[in-house]
């Protein structure tokens, strides 16, 4: 899948970058129609422990899915934002077969 990802007030990793791509590309195996999707990551200056935003824009056709997670790393924050992805991905494609019988 096509990511552009976009790190916001600082620059990130390349280990960083290809750890969110790795993970995001697990979301091919619930739904192969996937067009592309965008990844931010941001600190927050306000909040001391917290402070990684990771927020994950998907593409499907007639749609877009998107997740949006805070935490002490941008490992954990691009983990839940994932599955949060997932989650919506099952519930898309459920909608999709469905409207198809």
């Amino acid at each position: 899948m096509k990511l552009q990802m976009h790190s916001i007030h600082f620059d990130a990793d390349q280990k960083l970058i290809n750890f969110i791509q790795k993970k995001a590309d697990k979301l091919d195996t619930y739904y192969d129609q996937i067009i592309d999707g965008e990844v931010f990551m941001r600190l927050d200056k306000n909040n001391k422990s917290e402070n990684k935003i990771v927020e994950l824009k998907l593409n499907v056709p007639g749609k877009q899915l998107f997740a949006k997670n805070q935490s002490d790393s941008f490992e954990a924050a691009a983990d839940e934002a994932v599955e949060g992805l997932r989650r919506q991905i099952k519930k898309h494609k459920e909608k999709v077969v469905l409207a198809k019988q």
